[in-house]
């Protein structure tokens, strides 16, 4: 009896010790698949992410796929940055929505790069016939520029969620053989500044310059009001508007721009000169208002048909002596115009320009407001068209009312003279 209870104790002890090891077990697998499914995560978010490279040579701001979420930037070592750029794009086909192409497409496509279209602070651009039949514009960054390297990530990120009919669509990019291109929509008609300063092209009319300040207009409205987070574009100018076939104007170039949650103060001043704010020179803080001042000068540009690098603001300020801001600024007017603009929609528009160049930033108006002013320009401008139609319509009836009851006028009397005729041969004769 001894012996069974001491047999049956033995056993006991050991399906414990046996329970105990496959618990333990059963614990260090769970563990090793949690850390394991861990690591495949953080591999996949960091192939996911485009850096942003900040002002600091060393550093790079690195944002999700999703921008509209609140967690702060993260900073990685700037050597490395471009290593996990270029790793996202070899593991994924598309990037924040947007295709990426293959060099040799590309190359065939710009036949090997020889179709220049233009070249700009970025690098050159390229007209390419896709194998689709499409037509788009390639813009290569140059091998040597740091900054455009840069400015490509941040056009891949921030085009890949902004999509608007008054901003150049990115179809696509291509970050290969150490090669970096932005694909955008083919504008056939070129830039605002061509259409302003080179004799190639007819002067533009007043009508359609007013247009055209309108469609930027609400391109940066989108990108002030619309864009979850806000964006502020940084560089607007002429070059930087482009015209596709219907002459209708959209905003290029994102690569100094930046989203309201990131770095909005910078160590060096950046844009172009002529355009740039004077508080932001000042203060290296650039905001919406920043963006609405170079509106200002884009407006003027319209107006006068002059650079803005070619002392057009000194012109302004003299003209605003005069025309207190509000009327009188005839005197600046293109003259290749050669008088063909209404003097109260010219002066309306002036005075909106003046506005947006204030020197306090809080008296400039919101890009929403300066929207609606231009659109209450144009909408007086058909009203007055068709009150004129309207009326030229009015006294042409009335020349055809006045017209017929003259010829109708004419058969009578000659009746009642042809009657009194009549009534004489009929009267007997004395």
């Amino acid at each position: 009896m001894k012996g069974v209870s001491q047999g049956l104790i033995i056993g006991i002890s050991i399906g414990v010790i046996i329970g105990v090891l496959l618990a333990i077990s059963a614990l260090f697998c769970i563990r090793y698949r949690r850390k394991h499914s861990q690591i495949g995560n953080s591999s996949s978010r960091r192939a996911s992410t485009i850096p942003i490279r900040t002002n600091g040579f060393d550093s790079v701001t690195i944002l999700s796929d999703s921008t509209t979420g609140q967690e702060s930037p993260k900073t990685v070592d700037g050597k490395n940055g471009m290593a996990i750029w270029l790793e996202g794009a070899k593991r994924k086909s598309v990037v924040s929505g947007i295709p990426k192409y293959p060099y040799k497409e590309l190359q065939k496509a710009t036949h090997n790069f020889t179709t220049v279209i233009g070249q700009g602070a970025f690098g050159p651009v390229y007209r390419a016939q896709m194998s689709t039949g499409e037509t788009v514009a390639v813009k290569v960054l140059a091998t040597d520029s740091r900054q455009g390297e840069k400015e490509f990530q941040t056009e891949v990120l921030l085009l890949g969620r902004l999509h608007h009919r008054n901003l150049v669509n990115l179809v696509g990019y291509c970050a290969e053989r150490g090669q970096h291109m932005l694909i955008y929509v083919y504008m056939s008609n070129g830039s605002l500044a061509s259409h302003l300063y080179s004799e190639k092209h007819e002067t533009l009319s007043w009508e359609l310059r007013v247009q055209t300040a309108l469609d930027v207009a609400r391109g940066l409205e989108y990108l002030h009001d619309g864009a979850v987070p806000p964006v502020v574009h940084r560089d607007i100018k002429s070059s930087n508007i482009l015209l596709d076939r219907a002459m209708k104007a959209r905003v290029a170039d994102f690569g100094l721009s930046r989203e309201e949650m990131v770095d909005q103060h910078a160590s060096n001043v950046r844009g172009t000169f002529g355009y740039l704010d004077p508080e932001y020179i000042s203060t290296r803080a650039f905001t919406k208002k920043s963006d609405v001042y170079s509106f200002g000068v884009l407006l003027f540009e319209l107006v006068a048909g002059r650079n803005p690098q070619q002392g057009l603001m000194e012109y302004v300020e003299l003209a605003a002596m005069n025309a207190g801001g509000r009327a009188g600024w005839e005197e600046i007017v293109d003259s290749r115009l050669d008088g063909k603009f209404d003097v109260k929609e010219l002066n309306d528009v002036a005075a909106l320009a003046y506005k947006c160049i204030n020197r306090v930033p809080k008296k400039r108006p919101s890009m929403r407001d300066i929207v609606q002013a231009l659109l209450r320009i144009v909408k007086l401008r058909y009203s007055r068209k068709s009150h004129k139609r309207v009326l030229s319509a009015t006294d042409e009836e009335v020349v055809i009312d006045v017209d017929q009851q003259s010829e109708n006028q004419l058969p009578i009397s000659r009746l009642r003279r042809e009657e009194s005729i009549d009534g004489n041969k009929d009267t007997p004769e004395v």
